[in-house]
């Protein structure tokens, strides 16, 4: 009867703890880092794709390349800014201090925020002149590429303030060091693409 019931057995519906051991995860970072680090390697293959299909398109006829505006150098200095700030927010959680943390992490988004700013007045200014999305292939590619990088900084802004409103209440840094550290990555990748994407429309 014992050798019956063994396999009459169904473990898989066993709830609980099996075997007296303690569920543990794949990974030894947290959860939210690995997601991060998924989304990332999403993200940098999407944007390698684009930027293939952009010098493809570019061999074309009809390509008409448009003029660099000059504030791209003046919103690539405002994105380097924030990444700047969000390291020195990373740094100071990771020594365990919580002086200048709220400067430094508020002053990062702040930047990230003048630097979409700057964007959206460069594409006012090239539709002022002219250069409109369907005027031809180059400027579609121009304000897709930065299009879809500025709704990737958005995303995080939005994250971002979730974390300066716990910081504005008075969360200890010990308690917001995961999510500093997270925006703090975050900015640096999207920092790396715009650098990326700046050089491939700076030079075609």
């Amino acid at each position: 009867m014992s050798l019956f019931k063994t396999l009459a057995e169904k473990p898989w519906e066993t709830k609980g703890v099996v075997g007296g051991l303690r569920p543990e995860g794949v990974f030894d970072s947290p959860n939210e880092k690995v997601t991060l680090n998924f989304f990332l390697v999403i993200a940098s293959v999407v944007f390698s794709l684009f930027t293939v299909s952009y010098f493809i398109r570019m061999e074309l006829p009809d390509w008409q390349p448009l003029s660099e505006p000059g504030q791209l150098w003046l919103n690539t200095g405002l994105l380097v800014l924030s990444s700047v700030f969000f390291q020195w927010a990373r740094n100071i959680v990771s020594s365990g201090k919580q002086k200048n943390l709220t400067t430094a992490f508020v002053g990062g988004g702040v930047f990230a925020i003048l630097f979409i700013a700057g964007q959206l007045m460069t594409w006012e200014s090239l539709q002022g002149q002219g250069y409109y999305l369907t005027s031809n292939p180059a400027n579609a590619f121009y304000y897709l590429l930065t299009g879809l990088h500025a709704v990737h900084l958005l995303g995080g802004l939005w994250v971002w303030s979730k974390s300066s409103m716990r910081l504005f209440a008075g969360a200890e840094a010990k308690d917001l060091k995961l999510s500093i550290e997270l925006c703090t990555l975050y900015w640096h990748f999207l920092l790396i693409v715009w650098l990326a994407l700046f050089a491939v429309l700076a030079n075609t």
